[in-house]
């Protein structure tokens, strides 16, 4: 996944559970990692994934950084992780992040209605390389899954695309996190 995020020229992301590993802040990844944890996990092994999800974010930094387009339900918001000051540091990081030009963030609303989204999250792959297909990620609890066929691809685009239309735009999704924010 990891050289998946790096060969990309963009990743659009549908996320209904948590804020993006590429968004998150140091605090709220360790949070989501420790009451996630399946099984035996160590303190140092959530420590580890920690430290490498705070080094993929410095992706979004390069000079010819891939495009990110990330919807979130609004469901990532209301369900608070760990504290109101986690909260709103990760609300802070998501803020920062809008204003990165190659950064887009979309917050799918409760009144926005069903979407077709609700079946989980996935991450759309594009690459620079003509010869390297669009490929779609999927995870779940205890793996993940790839697809890289043309019908399975256009299918989860059509869905994303659909959630963009749906979702609030950018400046709106700017508003709702700033008020967000004021209600912690």
């Amino acid at each position: 996944y990891v050289s998946l995020e790096g060969a990309a020229s963009l990743l659009r992301m549908y996320e209904p559970h948590f804020v993006p590993g590429l968004l998150q802040t140091e605090d709220y990844a360790r949070s989501v990692m420790r009451t996630g944890a399946v099984g035996q996990t160590r303190p140092e092994d959530i420590e580890r994934h920690v430290a490498l999800r705070m080094e993929r974010q410095s992706l979004l930094a390069k000079e010819d950084a891939p495009r990110l387009w990330v919807i979130m339900d609004e469901t990532v918001l209301r369900r608070p992780v760990e504290s109101a000051q986690v909260m709103r540091g990760q609300i802070d990081k998501l803020l920062e992040a809008t204003e990165l030009p190659h950064v887009t963030l979309q917050i799918a609303e409760f009144a926005s209605g069903h979407h077709p989204g609700t079946y989980g999250p996935f991450v759309l792959f594009r690459f620079a390389v003509p010869e390297l297909p669009d490929m779609v990620y999927s995870e779940y609890l205890t793996g993940a899954v790839y697809f890289d066929a043309r019908p399975e691809v256009a299918s989860y685009l059509e869905v994303m695309d659909r959630m963009a239309a749906q979702a609030a735009t950018a400046q709106r999704t700017k508003e709702i996190l700033r008020d967000f924010r004021k209600e912690l």
